[in-house]
């Protein structure tokens, strides 16, 4: 019973220092006001006053309050000795790396007393890097995690690495989207908070369509219509036997090619699991008309490389009148010379594609989580979200903000912007492929040799779902 009331004690005396500390820190009681008497606070939150005066006392010393005598306690004007440092971790290539910049900035002049350290790791083993910070005591105490890092974390059983946390006023039917909250969701529970996300869209050169002929008006509501524009824009201007420009730009990254996969009703294993069933009519005809694309109709370059930024690259050298490619990658295009816009892809079977995403996690061991809250709160109120949507192409996770057209920029937004919109209800996660990370990685390296030609799909197909049935037994 001793040892129960000491925790209880404990308990009570850490959530008073922090709840205290936390509304100084983030402007909920401003530099001037006093803090409420010390006998109202003993009885809040059940301490006595020598522990009340005990927990004053350590915020006197952090430079956070000061003691007037015969009036009580006043918060101090913020001195820089007297900030609290909070790590946030970020990709160091990430699209959105200047505008959460000014995000912190402006959180910072709202919140005097917190600095905000911007901590830039690497995306390649950028998880594995967090956790080892984490685990040695060095960890950011709030950091991005993409849709791809959570399953990593889910898969290898380090979903303790992060705090539970959802913003009270961040309802993801009604301010956001189910299916991007269900990224990061775990066992019914979503465990970090979607910040931003994308679905893979079609992007295409404006100027390259006009030059082939191809009116403002055009659809592209299948396959073969994407086959036919894709056949106008693709050309040989000297007629010396070379491909000066391609009219689309096949990509076997894992975050591209299951899009034709998804769009034939195709499925890659039993939705009860274990077997697989990639050796199935819908997956082999999605995967032909893939490398028919490069081989057969040669609309695109022929790459076995899963890389995004070939593709990417050539349609930004305007050597690819379309890509299949993300919001964030349309960044790239900020005030560029290229004239280019966006359209859903195209559909066979469904209108599906897949959906990327985003979400801000707190470490777990954190000793600043409430500051960290704090910092989601803000970078997820209508101020942030409206900064990422008026400096980004990004798609900012509140709904209102991000299908506000008038917040679209000329020169950072196409003009189809809210393509997306049409998109999302068909919209599905590489959690839906039913593949884990290991397996998908597998999946991708398997079809090399489609990729460059030297195996019929069939065979291809038939090895892959044999290798994941061998490796479910």
């Amino acid at each position: 019973m001793l040892l129960r009331k000491i925790n209880d004690f404990e308990q009570r005396y850490y959530k008073f220092l922090t709840e205290l500390k936390n509304e100084i820190l983030t402007g909920r009681i401003k530099p001037g006001e006093f803090i409420l008497p010390e006998n109202t606070l003993s009885k809040q939150y059940d301490l006595s006053r020598v522990s009340i005066r005990k927990v004053l006392a350590e915020l006197v010393e952090e430079g956070l309050i000061e003691k007037i005598p015969g009036k009580g306690n006043r918060v101090t004007l913020p001195q820089e000795t007297s900030k609290q440092t909070l790590t946030l971790a970020w990709f160091s290539d990430s699209y959105e790396k200047e505008i959460v910049e000014q995000i912190i900035k402006r959180f910072e002049q709202l919140n005097p007393f917190v600095k905000i350290e911007l901590q830039l790791l690497p995306v390649t083993d950028y998880m594995y890097s967090v956790a080892q910070l984490i685990e040695h005591g060095h960890g950011p105490d709030l950091f991005i995690v993409s849709d791809y890092h959570f399953r990593e974390l889910i898969e290898t059983n380090r979903l303790d690495l992060l705090e539970p946390y959802i913003p009270m006023h961040l309802d993801a039917e009604k301010d956001s989207y189910q299916k991007v909250f269900d990224m990061f969701t775990a066992d019914g529970n979503t465990i970090a908070t979607p910040f931003v996300f994308s679905p893979v869209m079609i992007c295409y050169n404006k100027r390259m369509f006009e030059e082939a002929g191809i009116e403002n008006s055009f659809k592209m509501d299948n396959w073969d219509d994407l086959l036919t524009v894709a056949s106008k824009c693709t050309k040989d201007m000297d007629e010396n036997g070379l491909v000066d420009q391609y009219g689309f730009c096949f990509s076997s990254s894992s975050n591209r090619w299951p899009v034709f996969i998804l769009q034939n009703n195709g499925q890659f294993m039993l939705e009860d699991r274990p077997k697989s069933v990639m050796n199935n009519p819908k997956n082999i005809e999605a995967l032909s008309f893939c490398v028919d694309l490069m081989y057969k109709h040669k609309v695109s370059p022929i790459f076995s490389h899963g890389s995004n930024e070939l593709a990417e690259n050539l349609f930004m050298r305007e050597r690819a009148a379309m890509i299949l490619t993300t919001y964030y990658f349309m960044n790239e295009f900020r005030d560029h010379k290229i004239k280019w816009d966006v359209l859903p892809v195209p559909a066979k079977e469904s209108k599906a594609t897949l959906l990327l995403g985003g979400a801000l996690g707190i470490n777990a061991k954190s000793e600043m989580k409430e500051m960290a809250k704090a910092l989601i709160d803000y970078m997820v109120s209508t101020e942030a979200q409206t900064m990422l949507k008026r400096n980004g192409c990004t798609i900012p996770i509140l709904r209102f903000v991000a299908e506000d057209n008038y917040l679209l920029q000329p020169g950072v937004h196409p003009d189809n912007y809210n393509a997306f919109k049409e998109i999302m209800p068909n919209a599905y996660t590489i959690r839906d492929l039913g593949l884990t990370t290991s397996e998908t990685e597998l999946v991708e390296n398997e079809l090399q040799l489609l990729w460059a030609n030297m195996e019929r799909t069939e065979d291809v197909c038939k090895r892959i779902e044999k290798i994941l049935n061998e490796k479910a037994n």
